[in-house]
């Protein structure tokens, strides 16, 4: 019993600005974490060495031995490939097809594994969090694009080459609107915080007479997603429809999954998902229109609750 104790396990969330670092026990828990700038111009090597000394400085503050950390779990931005190769990296100026796992095995000696960082915090949620006890999950970040993650059975649904799970990038107006990808009418050009930023920047254009123009002074370039929903509390009619042209489209998306998927659970996490009831009830009862009926059954619908934990808990994931 005692060996099974000294069992630890290393969570890295490699970010485009800063990585947060932790070590955790069997069970997910977070016994000390850290973070660390990034700084990807200087290398992969140079951000893999430093990750890997803020491993064993932890591990000493902790008083653990380093032979007691069994293995490292990594949330990486980008399609990652049998949990081992990144085929890019997100706003990093590395190369194509790195293979990580290997590298950081040489550094470290210590089992590596990977994963998109969408996917890790829907690990995160589903073993650790909001959709803990479930077999089947569906994890939606809402916040300045869309990101996904399938749990299905205790493993990620990440597909042939790494990018399953992308559930921002179906398309739900044919033709649409322009996305960050380049392609036009996917999901996260309509409900992300950046999709209805700029529906309601479009609509202020032409309509000023209104309490969230008010509260944001005219300024639309200071204009944040939720201002939107605290003006829509106040009773604000133009800021209310803009709530109900975000939870249409919300809907739609999250039907669509349904019908493919049938989930258990339904995780909603970002900035957009912490507008709560105003948003989440109305989406609830335009999902009617949309979902199989049978999909709805004992659905539950929930907020994810480890936030900014998420990417660590859930690289350890990749474990147990």
């Amino acid at each position: 019993m005692e060996g099974y104790k000294m069992n630890y396990y290393a969570g890295v969330d490699l970010g485009g600005t800063n990585t947060k670092i932790g070590i955790l026990n069997r069970e997910g828990d977070i016994l000390k974490s850290r973070i660390i700038k990034t700084l990807s111009a200087e290398g992969v090597d140079n951000t893999l060495e430093r990750i890997w000394k803020t491993i064993q400085e932890l591990a000493q503050e902790l008083d653990i031995n380093i032979k007691n950390i069994k293995g490292i779990g990594l949330g990486i931005p980008g399609p990652v490939l049998e949990q081992s190769i990144v085929a890019f990296f997100a706003n990093f100026p590395w190369e194509r097809n790195i293979n990580i796992k290997e590298k950081l095995e040489k550094l470290t000696g210590i089992e590596t594994k990977l994963d998109n960082d969408a996917n890790i915090i829907a690990l995160g949620e589903a073993k650790y969090g909001a959709a803990k006890g479930s077999k089947s999950s569906v994890t939606v970040a809402l916040g300045t694009g869309i990101g996904g993650g399938i749990y299905i059975d205790g493993k990620l649904v990440s597909g042939a080459k790494g990018a399953g799970g992308e559930v921002g990038h179906m398309k739900i107006v044919k033709d649409g609107k322009l996305c960050g990808c380049g392609q036009r009418g996917c999901f996260e050009a309509y409900v992300s915080a950046t999709g209805l930023i700029r529906e309601a920047v479009s609509r202020l254009t032409v309509n000023k007479q209104n309490l969230l123009y008010k509260m944001i002074d005219g300024d639309l370039m200071k204009l944040e997603a939720k201002d939107i929903f605290d003006a829509a509390r106040e009773g604000d009619a133009f800021s209310l429809e803009l709530v109900d042209y975000e939870a249409e489209y919300l809907a739609l998306g999250i039907a669509n999954i349904l019908n493919i998927i049938n989930p258990e659970v339904v995780v909603l996490g970002g900035g957009v998902a912490l507008a709560g009831d105003i948003l989440l009830n109305p989406m609830r009862e335009k999902m009617v229109k949309y979902a199989l009926p049978v999909t709805l059954e004992e659905l539950q619908i929930v907020q994810g609750v480890l936030g900014n934990e998420a990417g660590i808990k859930g690289a350890v994931g990749l474990f147990n």
